[in-house]
């Protein structure tokens, strides 16, 4: 990895939760392969949040997700929504707009890694299909992490497992309801 780029990497997702702690997994493989990293693990998104952008040149968020055709989906992220007056759980769009809102600059090229689960029971432990995703997701990841430019990590958003031709596009779904912030809310 380049000493010169500032990586900031999320992980969203509750380890007691089964398929949820795939977030926190691959964030604790992260911190164990790249120390110097900034990482930022937590159960759900907040505003505050936002400052941990300051001073990054790009930022990847990880998230457990359902409704997709393969193991991960890498896509880049816009910063948008309203910032909610009262919230204890934003999407990955709107922490970047609160950045965008508090520091009154685009905030850092960012990009979200949705990595497949399918069960999320408490205190379940991590499903076949999961297990299979976040080894496959941390691939990904050390490939990611190797070339730290916007640029390299747009080419390998655009080629992701399901990009198949004729293949249709799963929507995909983040395990928290981005309206509610609820867990459970989405799954489907």
């Amino acid at each position: 990895m380049t000493e010169a780029a500032r990586v900031v990497v999320f992980a969203v997702g509750n380890p007691s939760r089964g398929d949820d702690a795939l977030g926190p997994r691959l964030l604790e493989r992260i911190a164990d392969a790249y120390p110097a990293l900034a990482t930022v693990p937590d159960f759900q998104l907040q505003v505050e949040h936002a400052l941990d952008l300051k001073g990054a040149d790009l930022a990847l968020f990880i998230d457990a997700a359902v409704n997709l055709d393969g193991p991960y989906r890498l896509f880049e992220l816009e910063a948008r929504g309203t910032v909610p007056v009262f919230s204890h759980a934003l999407s990955p769009q709107a922490v970047l707009a609160v950045y965008r809102n508090v520091e009154g600059s685009a905030p850092p090229p960012s990009f979200m890694l949705a990595v497949r689960g399918q069960d999320f029971e408490l205190g379940g432990s991590l499903s076949a299909v999961a297990s299979a995703a976040l080894e496959s997701a941390w691939i990904l990841i050390r490939e990611l992490l190797s070339a730290p430019v916007p640029e390299a990590w747009r080419r390998t958003a655009s080629v992701n497992p399901a990009d198949t031709p004729g293949r249709s596009q799963s929507r995909v779904r983040p395990c928290a309801c981005p309206e509610t912030g609820s867990r459970d809310s989405c799954r489907d």
